[in-house]
């Protein structure tokens, strides 16, 4: 048996209201905690190695163990959304999460805290994944790029909110128990937001692709009486145009299919485009406080220098969100990558602290604008819906994997080598991401879901 539906198109035309906002700041707020316990890392490690519980090697363990936890967050909740809904999957990994954050504020030495760290990566990983892969889903295609940058905007304001957070409880509870209280806020937040969450409506459509089209039509019938009544208008009627199969008669898209074909073309490319994102993102962000630290400045120091410098995250993404739609995509990750490159290199040359915090507010700003192309807008949008969280899922986890060995390059250069060295390094990567990008990129600006899924099954992804 098979109907007609309209689902797709029904919700391109729904305007902005407050159901609209209501699904931008649940999925927001999840985004937030997530990106202030990633964050924090850099802050929290600083003061660990000040206070003799931690070194250039245990850091490095413990940013492996994020990235680990990261690569299994990232497939569980590509297999469990795409199994069991959307909703199913981001509540179970905002719970895993606030527990282990919760708990690691009363560990009692490092290696039982980076044990737990895998375990809050778990949770985080799974979080990315299903908070932009299911946002792009609600919003309309001719703003898509603007309203996901807009979501990545809340997202990263993280950076800077965390560290500033990290400098006044850190001073306010001194060494011994600053970084704890750090722990105890991302948990206690995550935790009453996972409460909150509980009336999360499910994506109208996830139940279309799997066929339940009545479902889908249930919730999206009643979105569109609450914003007639807001809006005092009538929606116009939208002729259905695909023919979708019911309940159990609908084909699905077989995991198999993301590593042939081409669904591999587009694997490839969201995989390295999550690779140079996480590269630039953990090597950088992460070893930021410590290396200042290990130039002789204090740790109160280092995280007041670093607080600025990371301010530049929500400006360049709040940049990116006023261009997203205005240019294609391939030609801005390519752009976005090379310039970054450029910029880090400039960065490791300076020596003398306000030329730091300028040169590094400039890097920082470019680099979450990539992140925010990459993570929140382009990889979400390369799959067909049917597959979309595992296709996202596993490109996280290629992204991550190839990050749980990055700490110990970073540690190794550093060491041997220099801060200098480590740029350079990276610069490397993210040259070879962008010649990636020339090849395999595809365009999906303004694009509709359903086109772009209907696209990547028919056509090349080249």
């Amino acid at each position: 048996m098979s109907i007609k539906s309209s689902i797709g198109p029904r919700m391109d035309r729904l305007p902005t209201s407050k159901w609209f906002y209501k699904v931008f700041w649940m999925i927001g707020c999840g985004l937030l905690i997530d990106g202030f316990d990633n964050y924090s890392g850099g802050a929290i490690l600083a003061q660990l190695v000040k206070n003799g519980w931690s070194n250039n090697y245990l850091n490095a363990a413990f940013t492996s163990t994020t990235m680990i936890g990261l690569f299994f967050g990232s497939l569980f909740a590509g297999f469990s959304g795409d199994r069991w809904g959307r909703k199913f999957a981001y509540q179970v990994n905002l719970l895993i999460f606030g527990l282990a954050t919760l708990v690691a504020a009363f560990t009692p030495n490092m290696t039982v805290l980076i044990g737990l760290r895998g375990i809050m990566g778990f949770g985080l990983g799974a979080e990315l994944v299903v908070g932009f892969g299911t946002f792009a889903e609600f919003v309309p295609a001719k703003t898509r790029g603007k309203w996901t940058s807009t979501l990545s905007l809340l997202a990263n304001i993280a950076p800077p909110v965390a560290t500033l957070i990290g400098l006044f409880v850190m001073s306010a509870l001194g060494p011994q128990y600053g970084w704890r209280g750090m722990f105890v806020i991302g948990g206690v937040c995550a935790l009453i937001l996972w409460y909150i969450r509980h009336d999360f409506p499910e994506s109208p459509r996830w139940y279309e692709s799997r066929g339940d089209v009545e479902k889908a039509d249930e919730i999206l019938t009643e979105v569109e009486k609450q914003i007639e009544r807001e809006k005092g208008i009538k929606l116009p009627q939208v002729e259905e145009t695909e023919e979708i199969k019911l309940h159990d008669e609908v084909k699905q898209i077989p995991f198999s299919s993301l590593f042939k074909g081409n669904l591999l073309k587009c694997t490839i490319l969201g995989s390295c485009l999550l690779i140079a994102m996480n590269t630039a993102v953990y090597s950088i962000t992460t070893w930021i406080p410590t290396i200042f630290v290990k130039s002789g400045i204090t740790v109160t120091r280092s995280v007041f220098m670093t607080t600025i410098i990371l301010f530049g995250a929500p400006f360049g993404v709040f940049i990116a969100s006023r261009i997203m739609d205005k240019f294609p995509r391939r030609q801005m990750g390519v752009v976005l990558l090379i310039t970054i490159a450029v910029l880090g290199y400039i960065y490791s040359l300076q020596k003398q602290e306000t030329v730091i915090i300028i040169v590094g507010f400039i890097l920082i700003s470019v680099l979450y604008m990539y992140v925010c192309f990459a993570c929140s807008v382009y990889a979400p949008e390369l799959w067909p819906t049917e597959i979309r969280l595992r296709g996202l899922g596993v490109c996280n986890a290629i992204g991550r994997a190839v990050t749980i060995f990055t700490p110990y390059g970073v540690a190794m250069i550093m060491t041997k080598y220099g801060s200098v060295a480590v740029f350079i390094a990276i610069g490397v990567i993210l040259g070879l991401v962008a010649l990636v990008i020339l090849i395999f990129g595809i365009e999906t600006r303004q694009k509709t879901i359903e086109k772009i899924g209907q696209e990547a099954m028919d056509k090349s992804c080249v």
